[in-house]
């Protein structure tokens, strides 16, 4: 999908807004597709929101990954060794964190999310269980580069990717985000990724358009946000929330459909959707191991250890960095 940037746009509406959020929404709303990122959901209510998601009957993948890790941190922390450095992108609660910290002799760990307050309340909470390990939170888009704070760069890191965060890219962005991971946390450096596994199509769909109606509640967060950061006048009583499968894609795709015709503004620029006109918001991208080993190694990671669950729901991978070679 083409995205054009009208450089114009960044002194229009909500001031102290974030410039590449009000770039993303108006570009996205200006595609035939209508469009904005996920990574856009986790202002301090969707964080919240997604919290709760997570323990949710429907949604398995963070109990799952959870029971995953409780069995094999040990294994892990064998595996790298003592004495690394751990970085979490996207870390949000770092509740996960503690499963792996505690089985491992770290020198620090780096949290990096963009969403900063959120951050800070869980570096903090997580400082306080482990009172001797350095904890430098970051905050910061993990889609780009991030540098490393120098108090760390001479640690062998052994990054930490949970969650699935990896599906909901498309794989030529998933690569790219891999490769990038690969150069931040340097020659030395592991990766420990959660996948989420290929499965039944209604226990999926389920999974993101729960009874209880936190996903939906999530999803429709989103148009609050703009009509607060950007100055929106999003009518967010007529969308609803829709999560469907894309068989092409092989993934779970949510969007925002307007119920009826509507028109409104976000920045100042006009927007018109007609009734059934959806913004997609998120996929999420399902992976058999062989698809999640080689996506790895497309992107300078060696796949190593992997463990899933008795259900195959879900798989955790531990990749070490390539090495690089000019000759095959």
């Amino acid at each position: 999908m083409g995205v054009h940037t009208d450089i114009r746009l960044a002194d229009q509406g909500g001031k102290d807004a974030d410039p590449a959020f009000r770039a993303d929404v108006l570009n996205g709303l200006a595609q035939r597709q209508k469009a904005v990122p996920a990574r856009w959901f986790y202002d301090r209510t969707g964080s919240e929101l997604f919290e709760r998601i997570t323990s949710l009957p429907e949604y398995y993948p963070t109990r799952t990954e959870t029971g995953l890790l409780k069995a094999h941190a040990a294994e892990v922390a064998e595996i790298v060794g003592p004495g690394r450095a751990v970085v979490e992108f996207g870390s949000g609660s770092s509740v996960k964190t503690p499963l792996l910290l505690g089985q491992m002799d770290a020198a620090a760990y780096v949290p990096i999310d963009i969403s900063g307050d959120f951050l800070r309340q869980s570096s903090a909470e997580l400082a306080a269980k482990f009172p001797d390990l350095p904890v430098i939170p970051i905050e910061a888009d993990f889609m780009k580069p991030v540098a490393l704070p120098a108090s760390v760069r001479g640690f062998a890191m052994l990054g930490f990717f949970p969650g699935s965060t990896i599906g909901n890219m498309v794989p030529r962005t998933a690569v790219d985000l891999l490769r990038s991971m690969r150069a931040t946390l340097g020659d030395r450096s592991h990766l420990l990724i959660g996948v989420d596994r290929v499965k039944d199509i209604g226990r999926l769909v389920a999974a993101y358009d729960d009874a209880e109606g936190v996903t939906a509640r999530f999803n429709l967060n989103l148009l609050t946000r703009i009509n607060r950061e950007l100055d929106g006048t999003i009518p967010v009583d007529r969308f609803r929330h829709v999560a469907r499968w894309n068989a092409e894609w092989n993934r779970i795709e949510m969007h925002l459909e307007a119920v009826e015709d509507v028109m409104f503004d976000v920045s100042g620029r006009p927007v018109a959707m007609r009734r059934g006109e959806t913004i997609h918001t998120e996929n999420s991208h399902k992976y058999t191991p062989n698809q999640a080993r080689l996506m790895l190694q497309a992107s300078g990671w060696s796949p190593g250890a992997q463990w899933s669950d008795p259900e195959a729901d879900f798989l955790i991978l531990l990749a070490e960095a390539t090495e690089y070679r000019s000759a095959p």
